[in-house]
């Protein structure tokens, strides 16, 4: 309750409320939307509390996707959005995403404001300056409604199956699908506030390729437990990841003459085999720190829009102002109805390099540019040649330094991934 009152003043503006009645036109308005988590129930209750007794109205939305959220922050001209999940993690694990006018997420100088107004003291309204809380469950209709309008095809003839992860689009998916003309084969699509995530969805795909493949089903899609992001099965089962949907989705949008600046940004996670199958179609990387806020933010900054990361959050900025796994779904299903094209045979648009991962646990991750390192670096880039790269990146959250190799073949990718690894452990302590 303490943080939505704290948003509410940063976010909400809801500091310009006395204590007996507003000294603005109007109420700051918020909406509320959440993932089937058991948890969402009284965390959500507890936000909207925060947020009415600050002076806010209150739209709840009910279960809704992140995307489907941030969209309606925009098209109800809200002052703020709240989102209840903690995406692809499972059930027991919840968080409270915020969202600024117009549905984007929030910058790092914003949050750390709101955390640092937490426990401020305030002078909360009385009588009819409280907000008001009302349901707003029809929204729903109008996000699905949104992103069928930003189609140029119908879906008609495609036999799709679609992971919805027991989360927050297992309603507004196979809804806006069939709407689209597909015919459809919802699985994860039956959230009891415990199974969120739990062997469904996109960090979970053994089903959704068995689904397709007994079915003979055209392809398959996958979401994330709050919908932000999207991974793909072609027809023989075979994963299509975020980098390939980008460069699927790149590759058309080049075509027709719909990609800004003829740019795709992506994270410096990326696989190499992306950006030279991008370079190979004239089409130009830019590349970011990982994380989609990142993404965004250069988008937003340099006129992009096309963006995203290689584990599904896409953003089409045309359209979203957040990744959006349902929006990239059905432009991607659009292309293979639009071309008659097979996904496999579109995702063979880039070849993805074999890349090792490793996690070197128990180091100083402040010493990841330390001499010794750098030198080994600067070695096997030149082992390595055009043909390959090599990423050194400090955990975020943990003593952990990650060493990521993209090599010609598995083989020595995975040679040149232990040598600086074993660097790593020597010279990192």
């Amino acid at each position: 309750m303490d943080l939505a009152v704290a948003a509410a003043h940063v976010l909400g503006d809801a500091g310009a409320f006395s204590a007996t009645g507003p000294s603005r036109k109007s109420r700051p308005v918020a909406v509320v939307g959440r993932d089937p988590r058991a948890s969402g129930e009284f965390l959500e209750a507890a936000v909207v509390a925060g947020l009415a007794a600050s002076g806010v109205d209150v739209l709840r939305l009910g279960v809704l996707p992140t995307p489907a959220v941030a969209h309606l922050t925009a098209a109800l001209g809200a002052d703020l959005g709240v989102m209840l999940s903690a995406s692809h993690n499972p059930a027991p694990d919840n968080g409270i995403k915020f969202l600024a006018r117009g549905g984007f997420k929030l910058s790092d100088a914003v949050e750390d404001e709101i955390e640092r107004r937490l426990g401020e003291e305030w002078s909360f309204p009385v009588g009819s300056a409280v907000g008001r809380v009302r349901d707003a469950y029809g929204e729903a209709d109008r996000y699905i409604s949104h992103v069928l309008t930003t189609m140029s095809t119908t879906l008609d003839g495609l036999d799709i199956v679609v992971d919805c992860a027991h989360g927050a689009a297992h309603m507004v998916a196979p809804e806006a699908l069939v709407r689209a003309g597909a015919r459809v084969e919802p699985i994860g699509s039956r959230p009891d506030g415990l199974n969120i995530n739990a062997g469904h969805g996109s960090t979970h795909l053994d089903k959704l390729q068995q689904v397709v493949v007994s079915r003979g089903a055209d392809l398959g899609v996958a979401y994330d437990g709050d919908a932000d992001r999207c991974l793909a099965v072609d027809h023989t089962g075979s994963i299509i990841d975020g980098d390939r949907i980008m460069a699927v989705l790149a590759a058309a949008m080049h075509a027709e003459g719909l990609l800004a600046k003829d740019t795709v940004v992506a994270t410096v996670m990326s696989n190499l085999g992306f950006k030279l199958a991008m370079r190979e179609a004239g089409i130009t990387v830019v590349e970011t720190a990982v994380g989609d806020r990142y993404v965004l933010e250069r988008m937003k900054g340099d006129g992009y829009n096309l963006g995203g990361e290689q584990s599904g959050h896409v953003i089409m900025l045309d359209h979203a102002t957040t990744g959006d796994g349902l929006l990239t779904s059905l432009h991607l299903l659009g292309v293979v109805a639009r071309t008659g094209v097979p996904l496999k045979e579109l995702a063979s648009v880039m070849t993805p390099l074999p890349q090792i991962l490793i996690n070197v646990k128990d180091v100083d991750k402040g010493k990841a540019s330390v001499p010794e390192l750098v030198a080994a670096v600067q070695e096997a880039e030149a082992d390595l040649g055009e043909t390959g790269r090599v990423l050194i990146r400090p955990s975020g959250t943990e003593p952990m330094i990650r060493v990521m190799v993209e090599a010609a073949s598995e083989e020595h990718a995975t040679q040149v991934a232990d040598r600086l690894a074993d660097v790593v452990r020597k010279a990192c302590i």
